[in-house]
């Protein structure tokens, strides 16, 4: 990959799947060796329908009271808001891709890349990785799962300081979990054995 040799490159393998919303995502796998290898889930990008949507409801709104006051402040003021509100939403809280970097004999690395092109990355060592599980939770008056990394308690080797979870803001459903965790039991098993 470095030279250029298209030869030299790793084959993506990609797949569609569905969020717990319904909306589509998909997954790519990328196997750098039989110890590395890299998930990413795109999410739905941005709706143009939607942010015009809330952008006209916020202005009518501001419209409408500029009508029964008069002050030319409360237009200046919407605008002033629906701008801020959406360089937040881009900046902080829309995700556009979710990346799981598991290599065996370093660590994990989750790398989120939001809509405003910030990066936000948090790696773990792998002597703290106790393990990678699907867990199941209940939300919203149904049972979902998500992928989470368990952390070694470092004063009991059998217990387990924090729970990681993993694609929170991409919310895949339980077959696009099971894929990734496959693999990734695959290196930590080649991990443990001697």
């Amino acid at each position: 990959m470095a030279n250029g040799d298209p030869a030299m490159e790793e084959p993506i393998e990609e797949a569609r799947f569905s969020d717990l919303c319904g909306a589509e995502i998909s997954l790519q796998r990328r196997s750098f060796s039989e110890s590395c290898r890299e998930f990413s889930i795109s999410c739905p990008k941005v709706s143009l329908w939607a942010i015009t949507v809330h952008t006209c409801g916020v202005w009518l709104i501001a419209y409408g009271l500029f009508t029964i006051t008069e002050n030319t402040m409360v237009l200046s003021s919407a605008i002033f808001v629906t701008i801020l509100g959406l360089l937040f939403y881009l900046h902080f809280v829309k995700i556009d891709q979710e990346t799981l970097l598991v290599i065996g004999s370093l660590g994990v690395q989750m790398t989120s890349f939001y809509a405003s092109g910030k990066e936000s990355t948090n790696f773990i060592e792998i002597g703290k990785v106790k393990d990678i599980v699907i867990n199941e939770a209940i939300y919203m008056q149904k049972v979902i799962y998500y992928l989470c990394i368990l952390l070694r308690d470092p004063l009991d080797p059998n217990g387990v300081s924090e729970v990681v979870p993993v694609f929170k803001c991409s919310k895949p459903r339980l077959d696009c979990l099971v894929e990734v965790y496959k693999s990734c039991q695959e290196i930590l098993g080649q991990e443990k054995t001697p």
